[in-house]
């Protein structure tokens, strides 16, 4: 039996490995449904693919990475840092590739959970750390008519690099973070490209340069110096909150900006009105790009907002009844975000399934632990994400906090450290009393939000707000068991150390 068991080889399971390791927990392996590291970056290979975060602060603060090549670095480049922190600190021994779990289950008297994978390989551990993302999971919409499309049909999240635009008739269906940075590389190509816009989005320009030699030769000899420009990045996207995170005039004056770049980019004034946002900046994702307006006015680029009626046999009908004949449907659609737990059965303590009980809406205590699966732990989630701020930063929190977690099940003896009830029901009271005033539940409707309006997604406060509570690992919080106990027992009425 293993100490602990680290779901996914992306930068959050990488992350967790290298921390676990640092902590003195040597036992543990890392599952991995491919057959190479990289998470959502390995994946993600259509073109233009890039992070909209700036570089500096897309990777942790113990491994940074000083060779960035530009602002804002190709999906490539990010996947091969990621290989690269395995090979630095010799984690590819300890990961099974091919190992995609197919269910996981708690043994409540022996304290241990048993992980499944599609081999039929079993993981028993004491402790189980869910570093997969949010971002792991993609499909084709569920769209009329999609299986009589007979054309190339093509995700932006699993691209065709055998299918050949060029010369061909081709339709993006989306306007999100992924569709900005597609659409302006198939204008370069195909022959006709026909944009299908349900909601126009907030966008601001991204300044995207080179990294200048001396630069990184500096950044490598000295890294107080790429520390000291990280910082300046974390504070002044800490200051941006101020107008992403809480609506308030400072919201206003990011409108302005984006309604500036629009007028400065987009001289035809219908095509002005198309691409203007109808809701609060900040309510949906905020999109970064200065070359998406641009290919919209391509000659061979029509941006179109009729609602799709249906997919056709050979092209789709709007609306309007216009039938659009095409070659290729690139389905810009986003990523199956698990707002519902992770795509396997995750089995508690009493028998209760986690996607069963998080089919209304999930919840969990400091967005890592859930009472009834002890001895779990979840990076990105529940109201864990960022409105303003790089995902990393989050996630060394998450990682922190699950190191913890696994310490006091460790040097404790623990048979089980299960969230107290009263604890998680009371922090997630907070929670949605704070994101009343945020900017997402402002009116508009985004996958941030349940069918019902709830907000599970999100974390309403500056990332400092976010890392101070993951620092803050309380036993006390939680009702755990020693292998020599017969009974469980509450720590807040047996206070022990803090770990």
């Amino acid at each position: 039996m293993h100490t602990t068991v680290v779901i996914g080889a992306g930068f959050t399971g990488l992350g967790t490995a290298i921390k676990l390791r640092e902590a003195g927990i040597e036992d543990l392996v890392i599952l991995e449904r491919a057959d190479r590291v990289g998470g959502t970056w390995r994946d993600a290979t259509y073109p233009g693919a890039a992070c909209d975060i700036p570089s500096l602060l897309y990777s942790f603060s113990f491994a940074k990475n000083p060779n960035w090549s530009r602002t804002y670095s190709p999906s490539a480049e990010i996947c091969a840092h990621i290989e690269e922190l395995a090979e630095r600190f010799d984690l590819t021994k300890d990961i099974r590739f091919g190992a995609e779990v197919t269910s996981m289950a708690f043994d409540k008297a022996e304290g241990r959970w048993t992980v499944e994978t599609a081999g039929g390989t079993a993981y028993l551990a004491r402790t189980v750390v869910v570093a997969s993302g949010p971002l792991s999971e993609s499909s084709l919409p569920k769209m009329r008519g999609i299986e009589d499309y007979q054309g190339a049909k093509i995700h932006s999240a699993r691209w065709d690099h055998d299918f050949d635009f060029a010369g061909k008739d081709v339709a993006v269906i989306g306007t999100g973070a992924s569709a900005i940075q597609i659409i302006p590389e198939l204008v370069k190509t195909a022959g006709s490209v026909k944009v299908f816009q349900r909601t126009a989005g907030w966008v601001l320009p991204r300044v995207d340069v080179e990294t200048p030699d001396v630069a990184k030769a500096v950044f490598a000899k000295l890294p107080l110096a790429q520390q000291a420009a990280r910082t300046a990045l974390y504070l002044g996207h800490e200051a941006a909150a101020t107008g992403l995170v809480w609506d308030t005039p400072v919201t206003t004056l990011i409108q302005k900006a984006g309604l500036l770049h629009l007028r400065l980019a987009v001289k035809d004034k219908w095509l002005r009105r198309q691409l203007t946002p109808d809701f609060r900046a900040g309510c949906k994702r905020m999109l970064m790009s200065s070359d998406y307006y641009p290919a919209l006015q391509q000659d061979n680029c029509k941006l179109i907002t009729w609602p799709i009626a249906t997919l056709t046999e050979k092209g789709l009908r709007t609306s309007d009844g216009l039938e659009h004949h095409l070659d290729a449907i690139v389905f810009a659609t986003g990523y199956d975000v698990q707002l519902g737990g992770p795509p396997y059965p995750i089995t508690g303590a009493e028998g209760a399934v986690l996607q069963e009980e998080w089919s209304g809406y999930a919840q969990a205590y400091k967005s890592a632990s859930v009472h009834g699966y002890p001895n779990l732990f979840f990076s990105c989630g529940p109201n864990s994400g960022p409105g303003h701020n790089s995902l990393l930063v989050y996630v060394q929190g998450q990682i922190a906090y699950a190191v913890a977690g696994v310490r006091a099940v460790v040097e404790r003896d623990l048979r089980w450290l299960d969230v107290r009830q009263d604890v998680q029901d009371e922090y997630n009271v907070q929670i949605q009393k704070r994101l009343r005033s945020t900017t997402w539940m402002s009116g508009c409707t985004s996958w941030y939000l349940t069918a019902d309006g709830r907000n599970s997604s999100m974390y309403p406060g500056f990332a400092t707000q976010y890392l101070r509570q993951m620092q803050d690992f309380r036993i006390a919080d939680y009702e755990v068991a020693s292998h020599s106990a017969t009974r469980l027992w509450n720590a807040s009425q047996a206070p022990l150390t803090a770990v």
